[in-house]
């Protein structure tokens, strides 16, 4: 596991377009994956959030890429705004991994708790976060143009 540095951008935008592609296109479909995937998981969009204080960690399993996250400190808690593993190494450990780098980033910050949404449809995502921790505390629904929206579950984990 390493914190990612903007030369790792085009690594984390391929990693983003494999696990979209295969993981997002049956709940919310192929254009509206293309659509966020040019808007928030492009080399430049991830690029652009590194430079506003969002910290990437790229997971890597026997070399390969096989995973990341991101978090940005928000007020008083740490936003999780990205936590995907590859459908091959998935089950392994990998997110959690990454979510332990995510909380002693968030100790650092003197966090009280992880905030994090997530597709109310994406039933597997949501069992895992429920396993590590987090609770549903909200919902979430935000219009993104182009006739696509997100309709999401907001969680927390409170650290403290």
């Amino acid at each position: 596991m390493q914190k990612a540095a903007a030369a790792d951008a085009g690594t984390l935008a391929s990693l983003a377009k494999e696990i979209w592609e295969e993981h997002y296109s049956p709940i919310i479909g192929a254009a509206q994956v293309s659509y966020m995937l040019e808007r928030f998981q492009s080399e430049e969009a991830i690029r652009k959030d590194m430079l506003s204080g969002c910290v990437y960690y790229l997971a890597r399993y026997d070399g390969f890429a096989c995973g990341y996250g991101a978090a940005k400190k928000d007020g008083s808690d740490v936003f999780l705004s990205k936590l995907y593993v590859k459908q091959g190494y998935r089950g392994r450990g990998i997110a959690r991994a990454i979510l332990n780098q995510v909380y002693g980033f968030a100790k650092k910050n003197g966090a009280e708790r992880i905030r994090l949404t997530c597709n109310k449809y994406n039933t597997s995502s949501l069992e895992i976060y429920k396993k590590l921790g987090f609770s549903i505390t909200d919902t979430c629904f935000k219009d993104l143009g182009n006739g696509f929206a997100m309709d999401d579950y907001v969680l927390e984990k409170k650290l403290k």
